[in-house]
């Protein structure tokens, strides 16, 4: 199950509590009043939001928690843009609830801590991703995968363990509970950095779950957007063979000469297709648009796995004679928990793995947006809250 359809599947167990009480250790909270209330919490907040399913962004007042003995509280300097910010703001999942401020790839300093944080002191950077929330006593949690936790809570469009709701990364200020906060290494830019969080660890954790980063073994890479050059990347960094298969003949250049990748496939070229079969060890699949599983499976040695990554609109077709044949494997992945996240976020800074980024002004948004539906950035846009959004 890729990341956003575990969003999706979070989104409606939350949908579904709303309306009842629940827990965080022995505390229970009323989540029976109303949502979007601006000015319940007592810190001043700016963000832009979207309103409706237009998309459309632009400035919005509201209000964040205050520090509490386990929160850290954050000024925002950078946050990347999704697409899953692009999804919720269109609501193109049918579940968005406006007003709605995303960001999810959110890097800032540390500007309050509570009197029992111990990880992060004032003036640290800190990196904040697709969680804030998880139980904290159930088997996932107790095994760092709290992004399996029942209770998970993603960052934006959710409910808080108070009842109040969740806004995202473009904004001025954040306050997260210290566990779900990422030390950031020194040697690692704020800006390119930022898109790990969510497309970094994306990438990296089912790289390592399906045991894809043994030197000397070949992957291959479908799509080369925002999470397909970061998989390039973290391959390549763990010693790792790498093709790249993609539509667009016009990304071999980039792939090899910018990426690194050691090989580049169009995926409509037959003949290439058919010299290519039974090659890869596996397959990182990172396009969200509908596809042909068919020639990838066919990619794949015995035993071969073909990891899901996107989360096409509609239901792709699985050809399951072939996986009968050779023992082949079709999985999808979620993001990291917040110790994978950490380790890969270490692992980037050691071996410097950033994303190729476009930085852009808060009022850029709604122009980043469209370009970001038509697939017109290398590779990933992230906007300069600290310096570009003002009141």
């Amino acid at each position: 199950m890729g990341f956003s359809e575990r969003l999706i599947e979070i989104i409606h167990c939350l949908n579904k509590k709303w309306s009842k009480s629940f827990g965080y250790g022995k505390v229970k909270y009323d989540t029976t009043r109303e949502v979007n209330a601006p000015n319940e919490h007592p810190v001043k907040a700016i963000g832009w939001a979207a309103r409706g399913k237009s998309g459309e962004l632009s400035p919005f007042n509201f209000s964040r928690r205050a520090t509490g003995d386990y929160d850290i509280s954050l000024r925002v300097l950078y946050c990347g843009i999704s697409h899953t910010d692009l999804h919720f703001v269109k609501n193109e999942w049918g579940m968005s609830k406006f007003p709605e401020v995303p960001g999810h790839e959110i890097v800032g300093v540390v500007t309050e801590v509570g009197t029992m944080v111990t990880k992060f002191r004032v003036g640290d950077n800190i990196g904040v991703g697709s969680l804030i929330g998880s139980c904290g006593r159930c088997e996932m949690c107790s095994h760092n995968l709290e992004n399996f936790c029942p209770e998970m809570i993603i960052t934006y469009n959710s409910l808080y363990y108070d009842g109040t709701y969740a806004y995202g990364g473009y904004s001025n200020i954040m306050v997260v509970n210290e566990r779900f906060g990422i030390r950031w290494p020194d040697q690692l830019p704020l800006d390119a950095g930022a898109p790990l969080l969510s497309a970094g660890i994306a990438v990296y954790s089912p790289m390592k779950y399906c045991a894809l980063t043994k030197p000397g073994i070949h992957i291959g890479v479908v799509g080369l957007g925002g999470l397909g050059h970061l998989a390039v990347k973290f391959a390549k960094a763990f010693g790792v063979t790498v093709t790249v298969i993609s539509t667009h003949p016009s990304k071999r250049h980039n792939a090899i000469e910018h990426l690194g990748a050691d090989k580049f496939l169009d995926i409509c070229n037959k003949e290439g297709m058919n010299a290519a079969a039974g090659t890869l060890d596996g397959i990182i699949d990172t396009a969200s648009g509908v596809h042909n599983l068919q020639p990838l499976i066919a990619m794949l040695k015995y035993n071969g796995v073909l990891v899901m990554l996107g989360a096409p609109r509609e239901p792709l077709k699985l050809p399951v004679l072939p996986m009968l044949l050779k023992r082949k494997i079709v999985a999808g992945s979620s993001i990291g928990g917040m110790k994978e996240t950490q380790e890969m976020i270490d692992f980037a800074a050691e071996h410097k793995i950033t994303a190729d980024i476009e930085v852009v002004p808060m009022n850029y948004v709604n122009m980043a947006m469209s370009r970001l539906a038509k697939g017109d950035v290398k590779y990933r846009f992230v906007i300069d809250v600290g310096n570009t959004l003002t009141d």
